[in-house]
């Protein structure tokens, strides 16, 4: 097998196109580095995908998602479908990778050669992510991979970033914690196709499940009300049940025409998000290599200059957009 100095652009999309672990594992590890090459790979497997189905797993940390995957794996593989898992962790502050906590808990699947498991780390940065995770997951599908979970640590911006590419999204909750409550306030009760709450043992587990029920009444207006099934991930407690209510949910999308409009939707905001980011970087690089610019920046910061009428000379110098609610540049 190719070494990691002999990887051509041919080898790694033959790679992955036959399955090959080490080829995966060097391609989404191109993704993650944003290497040149990872486009170019992208690009040739791009057309040999549309067949995964993604499931997007969120929720607070610590409420049992990796366990939950754990348990989930082994059920989907007797179904008989290939699985891949990306799992976007917290940075470790010395290495920049990804911390190992979610690989502790799912490496009695490591063996397993119908499962591929990949932890990203987000480096201290939200702009790159949800590309970086739509990249490895169109690489895990190019690979033959029927189904790929995305588990994001938290609930906050990357994470709905995440997530915003996967065609069932899975909330996970934990009794006791005030998630439902925080959830609520966060607008993260729109997001999920299916809710667990994890730990059904816990003595606030049906309270909690009467809350969330509650405060998903309030939205009366979805075709589909997302069920909330009670689970215990450890012991593996009512994992097939979960699974059935998220093909189900899979099934409700098909039947009703909407998984396609889904993806188209949720690929065109990806490229928006990656577009408004490279704008971004490119705005930030000629603000701070022009004089001209970090003038009208000074005059705002001076108060000589409203940041409206700021915005628009930027935007003209730059990327000449003339905005017609603002004033024309002299």
């Amino acid at each position: 097998m190719a070494g990691r100095r002999n990887w051509s652009r041919e080898r790694l999309v033959e790679g992955v196109r036959g399955g090959d672990r080490r080829a995966l594992a060097r391609a989404i590890s191109l993704v993650e580095n944003s290497d040149p090459l990872a486009g170019e790979i992208v690009r040739e497997l791009y057309p040999h995908t549309g067949r995964a189905y993604a499931v997007g797993i969120t929720g607070p940390p610590g409420v049992g998602k990796s366990s939950l995957i754990a348990a989930l794996l082994p059920h989907v593989r007797g179904l008989g479908l290939s699985v891949g898992v990306v799992s976007v962790d917290p940075s470790s502050p010395f290495s920049q990778g990804a911390l190992l906590g979610d690989r502790i808990r799912l490496a009695d699947h490591f063996l397993d050669p119908g499962v591929f498991i990949r932890s990203m780390g987000t480096r201290g940065h939200l702009g790159g992510l949800a590309e970086a995770a739509l990249q490895a997951l169109l690489v895990l599908d190019a690979a033959g991979k029927e189904l790929v979970f995305l588990e994001t640590v938290g609930a906050g911006q990357s994470e709905v970033e995440v997530i915003g590419i996967a065609d069932t999204v899975l909330l996970v909750l934990m009794p006791g914690s005030g998630d439902s409550i925080q959830a609520l306030k966060a607008g993260i009760m729109e997001i999920p196709d299916v809710i667990a709450v994890n730990k059904m043992d816990h003595p606030a587990a049906k309270t909690m499940l009467n809350e969330v029920r509650s405060i998903l009444a309030l939205d009366s207006d979805r075709a589909w009300r997302p069920p909330i099934v009670l689970t215990e991930a450890v012991r593996g407690e009512n994992v097939a049940k979960l699974w059935d209510e998220i093909a189900a949910h899979r099934e409700f999308l098909e039947r009703e025409g909407l998984l396609e409009e889904r993806r188209r939707r949720n690929l065109a905001q990806e490229v928006f998000a990656a577009a408004s980011a490279r704008a971004k970087s490119h705005l930030e690089r000629a603000v701070g290599d022009d004089p001209e610019l970090r003038r009208v920046l000074d005059a705002v910061q001076r108060r000589e200059l409203d940041p409206l009428s700021a915005v628009h000379e930027i935007l003209d110098k730059v990327f000449h957009i003339h905005d017609g609610d603002g004033p024309r540049p002299a």
